[in-house]
């Protein structure tokens, strides 16, 4: 995949680059996997704002991803590769030799016409998936469960992946991008390869249009709004806020941990991710 530019025809295409879109051969998704999605606007079930600066956006359809890849012992070949609006990483249609149909993130280095299984005895290629104990120690992994049939959790962004690193007991040491080391069942699964369309963190959007397109509204400051209304607001003029900066509810929104105390997964943690990388 490589970055297209434009002509600087005006100052947010001055600005802008999109993708060429060269690994994606399939244009039209399948109908079968595809699902309405409601659009809350960033609005809970009350119809409180929990997730601000959210709504408008182009209509879109969800794509049924299989992020479980349950389906063992049968081959499936790869139709094409297709533009999915809801995530940064492509995704692959696959046909199975009974004639199911599913989609998949589509790996660095995925053909159409490649054939892909699940399970136990496939082989350790790009696309394949199957349990950590079945993959060689060393290889770069996507698309990984935290908890044996839940579905994949870890690793699903553009350029995502994991490198196993080792395998201790019942559980297998893994290394994700931020840094962090953690332990993850061995009878979890995990597909093979790092995650295509790694040009995605170079575009450019250039403008603030293109944002709102994805369902992103304009972010306006905590000091600019009413006190009322935040608790930085308020204040003859531009003030500086009077505190720490904060979210609406005061929360601390530099410095102050967010991760639940004593949370189960914690002993699961071997190393926790280095300062400063997100």
């Amino acid at each position: 995949m490589g970055i297209r530019k434009v002509k600087p025809t005006s100052p947010g295409r001055r600005n802008s680059s999109y993708n060429d879109f060269a690994e994606v051969t399939k244009k039209t998704p399948e109908k079968k996997l595809l699902q309405r999605i409601a659009r809350t606007g960033g609005r809970n079930s009350q119809g409180r704002i929990t997730s601000r600066f959210r709504g408008g956006g182009h209509r879109k359809l969800y794509r049924i991803i299989d992020f479980k890849r349950r389906k063992d012992g049968v081959p499936a070949k790869v139709i094409g590769i297709e533009y999915d609006p809801n995530r940064s990483a492509n995704i692959a249609l696959l046909h199975y030799a009974d004639g199911h149909k599913a989609y998949i993130l589509a790996p660095k280095g995925l053909n159409v016409g490649d054939t892909l299984m699940n399970g136990p005895g496939s082989e350790p290629k790009v696309g394949n998936c199957m349990d950590l104990s079945d993959i060689p120690v060393g290889l770069e992994v996507h698309a990984i469960e935290l908890q044996p049939g839940r579905g994949a959790q870890i690793a699903r962004s553009a350029g995502a992946g994991c490198q196993l690193m080792a395998r201790e007991g019942e559980y297998a040491v893994i290394v994700l991008r931020s840094g962090e080391m953690r332990r993850v069942r061995v009878t979890c699964r995990a597909t093979i390869g790092q995650v295509g369309n790694l040009d995605h963190q170079n575009v450019r959007w250039g403008k603030a249009g293109r944002m709102r397109h994805k369902g992103r509204r304009p972010h306006n400051r905590g000091t600019s709004m009413n006190p009322v209304a935040h608790p930085m607001g308020g204040g003859e003029g531009r003030s500086g806020g009077g505190r720490h900066p904060c979210s609406p509810t005061g929360l601390l929104a530099k410095g102050g941990k967010t991760r639940k105390r004593k949370k189960a997964s914690d002993k699961l943690i071997i190393r926790r991710r280095k300062k400063g990388k997100r």
